[in-house]
């Protein structure tokens, strides 16, 4: 087993600045790499304090804060303009930076790319769902009706 410090939050796992034991395969081969994770060190400690306040000042002021944005998102959806071909198949897809893009565009809020979790890849018009992390116990469904640009 490998002793982490993670960089970001990884779902089922931990979030920033969280120590984390995992297998020796999923750290060097995924957790590493993809830059989720550092060795754990004694001088990483240091590491941890910072990444728990660059979390703490990431997150939303308060859960009543939490609470709205979580209302407003749920009860009306939200419309993202892509370009399609006449099957309605996307030239590429809709990414997470998107659906924050289009939720700030109508006047929703503000929400970080990270905190966005798709459920599969968007990759036709029509209406998909997905989620996004608040804080720690405040978790939004998004309506997302994709349509094509004309």
């Amino acid at each position: 087993m490998s002793k982490l410090i993670l960089t970001s939050e990884v779902t089922g796992l931990g979030s920033a600045g969280d120590v984390v034991d995992v297998k020796n395969g999923y750290a060097r081969n995924y957790l590493i790499p993809q830059g989720f994770a550092v060795a754990w060190s004694r001088g990483g400690e240091k590491q941890v304090e910072q990444l728990k306040s660059a979390r703490a000042a990431r997150e939303l002021a308060t859960l009543e804060e939490a609470q709205a944005l979580k209302a407003r998102l749920e009860e009306s959806p939200v419309k993202l303009t892509v370009k399609a071909g006449r099957e309605g198949r996307l030239f590429g897809s809709v990414t997470t930076a998107d659906v924050a893009a289009a939720v700030s565009a109508a006047g929703l809020g503000e929400l970080d790319k990270r905190t966005i979790e798709l459920p599969s890849a968007i990759k036709s018009i029509g209406e998909h769902e997905a989620t996004a992390r608040l804080r720690d116990e405040v978790t939004a469904s998004i309506t997302l009706q994709v349509v094509a640009a004309k």
